[in-house]
């Protein structure tokens, strides 16, 4: 085992530079160590899903995977990177938690097929086989805001990975924990849909590569470039705003965070959780819940960069056109392709440890933004694969 590799994440200085900057700084990212695994979950047919109006439950389970390893490595006192992406997650983590974390996500991948009928993929490659491939992990940490870090990867590793696990022949099988519940207190989802903090505006989902030999760093530096040119500050771009949250205590919605959770709505749980939101609509308007409230738009993780970049941003019609045409002339001149959904609202569901510092919530354009923007993309790569 490599030197701290446990607590390599944790150990990150981390930046509080531009992203744009942070791509000229190679000094400030280094190798995920070799001893250390990639996870990664999706749920298969996340198109069709979404087409049939499941968004938010696809949201759901995609939540439900990342508080299932962030609970197990919370109670190892181990800090893992890990990367939303709407239909799925992403984690890096030390040997020491990996077995135990693939077992919870075997099980709450069986719990999430018995439950609501979507099937959740699990699959790991180690970072050793990885390497011997000559793909790369390299990683940061980078500040969006005063209470939330962000993980910045780069290199081809993860795609490697990804392809691997959703191949046909792949197969991983650890070892069956009968015992293993997976613990995912914390994993919420009780917000309506969140209009754009300002009228007119729209919310745009964007999934960024760089193209084929091109450096993803010289790539996603003209990117940032030309989204801070055109949207200013990052603060000016955020999809939430405390204004336009409202929560949602439907019983449908409630039911399905508890059918996701608990595996079936129990009634004194339900009655539980609907009292506790409506004790929110008072709490929210104290000065101590409005502080939690700030606080939960600056822990909105609105930007994943996993090797490919991800947003959730907010603007106008004609920030918009202006990006598109931006992002078009940098896949004229092959430096990028890209996915774009446009939708009237967000989505977040959330991660709940408590209401200090230990939550954050993770944001998608609704109508299935990522999963949509994602489908752009592949059709790109199939037409680019097509032509060559």
């Amino acid at each position: 085992m490599e030197p701290n590799s446990n607590h390599f994440y944790n150990n990150l200085a981390d930046t509080d530079i531009s992203l744009a900057e942070l791509m000229l700084q190679k000094k400030l990212f280094k190798a995920v160590p070799s001893d250390w695994h990639v996870i990664i979950t999706d749920i298969k047919g996340s198109t069709k899903a979404v087409s049939n109006g499941l968004h938010e439950t696809v949201n759901l389970i995609a939540t439900g995977s990342i508080v299932a390893v962030l609970n197990l490595a919370y109670k190892a006192n181990i800090t893992i990177p890990f990367f939303f992406g709407g239909d799925g997650a992403t984690f890096l983590v030390p040997d020491v938690i990996f077995q135990q974390a693939m077992q919870a996500l075997q099980v709450y991948s069986e719990n999430t097929l018995t439950n609501v009928n979507l099937t959740l993929r699990t699959g790991a490659v180690s970072v050793a086989d990885i390497y011997k491939k000559g793909e790369d992990l390299l990683l940061s940490k980078i500040k969006i805001s005063t209470t939330l870090t962000i993980p910045v990867l780069l290199g081809t590793g993860l795609a490697y990975a990804e392809k691997i696990i959703k191949g046909e022949e792949y197969s991983f099988l650890c070892e069956k924990d009968d015992e293993c519940i997976p613990d995912l207190n914390g994993m919420q989802c009780r917000w309506d849909k969140i209009s754009p903090p300002k009228k007119n505006n729209e919310i745009v989902t964007l999934l960024i590569i760089a193209a084929e030999n091109i450096a993803q760093s010289e790539a996603f530096r003209k990117v940032f470039l030309v989204i801070d040119e055109i949207y200013g500050f990052p603060r000016n771009r955020q999809p939430i705003s405390v204004s336009k949250l409202k929560l949602n205590t439907s019983f449908s919605r409630l039911g399905s965070e508890m059918k996701a959770r608990i595996g079936h709505i129990s009634i004194w749980k339900f009655i539980n959780t609907w009292i506790t939101n409506l004790y929110g609509y008072i709490y929210f308007r104290t000065g101590k819940g409005l502080r939690y409230l700030k606080k939960l738009v600056e822990m909105s993780d609105t930007l994943v960069i996993d090797g490919r970049i991800n947003t959730v941003i907010s603007g106008t019609e004609h920030q918009r056109l202006q990006l598109s045409k931006a992002l078009n002339l940098l896949e004229k001149e092959s430096l990028i392709l890209y996915g774009m959904h446009v939708s009237t609202s967000a989505v977040m569901s959330c991660y709940v440890r408590d209401l200090e510092d230990g939550h954050i919530h993770f944001v998608d354009g609704s109508e299935g933004g990522y999963t949509r923007a994602a489908g752009i993309l592949k059709e790109k790569l199939k037409r680019l694969t097509s032509i060559d």
